[in-house]
């Protein structure tokens, strides 16, 4: 097995995140006669205008992710929901990897970490783009051989933890995958 596909396969990416925000805002509070007895700061107001945005990135990209694991559990895509999140583009690249999958006889067991975060947001283009930056955890991650019935080990240059990125555009309204880029990523 290459370590590209080994890399293709490790795109498979089951993202969990809890998104949380700040918000700040008016806790109303009226003048008093006397003076305060200790002075605290401020609750801050969201210094990001395009968090809402991110989070809607974020959900569509994890949406996308859980539907490749499922697909790349059984080598195929019957039965997955991935074009709700990925285009053309990015199916391609998964469909490819599914088809090398199915030819050396291989499924993903196991699970992926994830620390993924929006980097680059442009709600200015014509067409809104984010690029995504994912640090992906190997170490529960198996790609196994169902017709030998083995875990078929990582390579070995292959590290455990390393950076993945991916865009997405927004298109009629929501945010869809264009594409996933394992190569080159250096490691976290």
């Amino acid at each position: 097995m290459t370590t590209r596909h080994t890399a293709g396969l490790c795109a498979a990416v089951t993202l969990v995140l809890t998104l949380t925000g700040c918000g700040g805002g008016d806790d109303g509070a009226k003048p008093s006669a006397a003076p305060p007895a200790a002075s605290s700061p401020a609750p801050a107001a969201s210094a990001d205008p395009d968090a809402a945005e991110k989070t809607a990135v974020l959900a569509s990209y994890t949406a996308m992710s859980r539907e490749q694991m499922k697909a790349y559990r059984q080598a195929d895509a019957k039965g997955t929901d991935l074009e709700k999140y990925a285009t053309t583009e990015a199916l391609g690249q998964i469909r490819n990897d599914l088809a090398n999958m199915k030819s050396a006889g291989t499924v993903v067991r196991g699970e992926l970490g994830h620390d993924a975060e929006v980097t680059e947001l442009d709600m200015e283009a014509q067409t809104p783009t984010a690029t995504l930056s994912d640090c992906v955890d190997l170490s529960a991650y198996e790609t196994y051989d169902v017709k030998a019935k083995k875990v078929i080990p990582l390579p070995t240059q292959q590290p455990l933890r390393y950076v993945m990125t991916a865009t997405a555009q927004r298109w009629d309204g929501r945010w869809m995958v264009t594409d996933i880029n394992t190569q080159g990523g250096t490691e976290c």
